[in-house]
């Protein structure tokens, strides 16, 4: 076994298994921050599992990143449901919109959301946490036991790979508002992210700037994301048959400020692309090739550790 005691890439794989472990249990209980705190947690997982583990026999890391997936999406919907209500509630401040649309738009999510929390633990009580464990374990054994850089190597491709695919998600997007390029900005933006934190705690510091970076674009992509999903509840209220007086009007005017601040957004969005480009050029060139780097510096010194052991013995 390796010597190194704690070992950097055990260390990284523990810190986010235990980020699991700690929120789980209030996501089960249908927390809404338990929800969304386990919910990052298994996203961050799913990056280091098979960076950490890559190459590795007997790890079992396939399949624990299978449960680790289906985990992330039994609470996605929850969660999105969730973060309805609380835009819900910010608009709820304001005086020129009808209250009474506002709880049309209300109760049909808190219905949704109903049947949707529901699912989501039945679905976690299926959950089997020992396999889980058992899977996760096996993982965290074989990346103790291994002396190798290949992790690094991997994250390398990674990051190129998820830098390349952001840059193209950006071009694509261009500077009009075009809801599912946006999207798909969002996700690479949000997958390049994990992958630069696992850099970061990895040992390359210069990776957290990227990091804030990103944040950034997610958060405003992340909020332009939750509007639109807000959207489609307005559009589906509107679209059905009224049990009273429905409030058509104040439907309208909802919808209408919804859309006033995508389209707000939207130019923030404009207005940190260029940002995102000199980033995807700074992964590929520079950090990339600091992970490569680190490697070839790891690999020049192990002989020299090997020389020493064998003075030692012959001693």
């Amino acid at each position: 076994m390796s010597s190194r005691t704690p070992k950097l890439t055990s260390s990284l794989l523990t810190r986010r298994v235990r980020a699991l472990h700690r929120y789980l249990p209030s996501a089960a209980a249908g927390d809404d921050h338990g929800v969304h705190q386990a919910r990052v947690a298994s996203r961050r997982l799913r990056e280091a599992v098979p960076v950490l583990a890559c190459r590795l026999k007997g790890s079992k890391a396939g399949k624990a990143n299978r449960k680790i997936r289906r985990l992330t999406r039994v609470l996605g919907e929850v969660r999105e449901l969730d973060v309805t209500l609380h835009l819900l509630d910010e608009l709820s401040s304001s005086d020129e919109l009808s209250k009474a649309a506002l709880q049309d738009v209300r109760l049909h999510v808190m219905a949704e959301r109903a049947e949707k929390r529901e699912a989501m633990l039945s679905k976690l009580g299926e959950v089997n946490g020992a396999k889980l464990d058992q899977r996760l374990h096996s993982v965290s054994e074989a990346v103790a036991l291994d002396d190798e850089q290949t992790w690094r190597q991997e994250l390398g491709r990674r990051l190129l790979k998820r830098a390349k695919r952001l840059a193209t998600a950006v071009n694509q997007a261009g500077q009009l508002y075009a809801p599912e390029h946006l999207h798909q900005v969002r996700i690479a933006a949000k997958k390049l992210r994990y992958g630069l934190e696992l850099a970061a705690d990895g040992g390359l510091p210069a990776a957290n700037s990227l990091v804030r970076t990103l944040k950034r674009t997610q958060d405003n992509l992340g909020r332009l994301h939750d509007l639109q999903i807000l959207q489609a509840h307005v559009a589906a209220v509107q679209a059905a048959p009224a049990g009273r007086a429905s409030p058509h009007e104040g439907l309208g005017a909802i919808a209408g400020r919804i859309e006033e601040q995508c389209r707000r957004l939207h130019g923030k969005y404009v207005a940190q692309a260029e940002a995102l480009r000199e980033l995807t050029a700074t992964v590929t060139a520079v950090l990339v090739p600091r992970l490569a780097l680190r490697t070839r510096q790891l690999k020049m010194k192990m002989p020299v550790r090997k020389q020493r052991r064998v003075a030692g013995g012959a001693r």
